[in-house]
């Protein structure tokens, strides 16, 4: 069972999000919150497996809380999607640096709010469909704090070769396509990769990615 917790400042949209997420059977509502100071309360005392974070929130906004979350290490297995209103949020980019791990627009379609639920879950990025890698490369352009040369310098030339595919936002099962081998030795290399660079999980992949000048705006591979 998914459990989820869904922080929002508007209860309507909460409402809507609930009755879609406790419809399904592998899915479970745990707790709602109002604003981002309730909601690290109730995500420390619950540990959901998924929050639902809008950005704008009051007392505390959904990305001060989600740095407080991905900060604590006894939350390390929670993963956050923030919500947006819209496509080109200024603070979708440094939300998915401090550890989101991607982010929807409210007006999402069902089908697409259930796969991002169960895709986070998995390790996957998500990302919403009309939010380019351009814009994303654009964001990461911005970065006041770039990937260091020396980490990059741990990968392997392959695990370089995999950190671009993932940039440019290939699945396991593409990379592996792509290079030729399993979806196994795909995962593992992405796998590895996260964890020589210290990345959360495959979002903060690909903004590493962009930050060192691995993957550039307009680059397809």
């Amino acid at each position: 069972m998914i459990r989820v917790l869904l922080a929002d400042d508007q209860s309507l949209v909460r409402a809507g999000f609930r009755a879609l997420l406790d419809a399904q059977v592998d899915i479970e509502v745990v707790a709602e919150a109002a604003d981002g100071e309730e909601a690290v309360r109730a995500i420390r005392e619950l540990r959901p497996d998924v929050v639902l974070m809008d950005i704008r929130m009051p007392l505390l906004d959904g990305l001060a809380a989600t740095r407080r979350i991905t900060g604590d290490p006894g939350l390390h297995d929670v993963r956050v999607v923030m919500l947006t209103t819209f496509e080109l949020d200024e603070y979708v980019f440094e939300a998915i640096r401090s550890g989101a791990s991607g982010f929807l627009v409210k007006d999402t379609e069902p089908e697409e709010l259930l796969r991002a639920v169960r895709a986070v879950v998995d390790g996957d990025a998500l990302l919403s469909p009309g939010v380019t890698r351009r814009l994303i490369a654009e964001f990461a352009a911005r970065s006041k704090e770039p990937a260091a040369a020396g980490e990059m310098a741990r990968l392997t030339e392959r695990e370089r070769e995999v950190m671009a595919l993932v940039g440019i936002g290939l699945s396991n099962e593409e990379i592996a396509r792509r290079l030729v081998v399993s979806p196994l030795t795909a995962k593992t290399h992405v796998s590895r990769t996260m964890v020589k660079l210290g990345a959360r999980d495959r979002a903060q992949l690909v903004v590493l990615a962009y930050e060192s000048g691995l993957v550039r705006p307009g680059w397809l591979g």
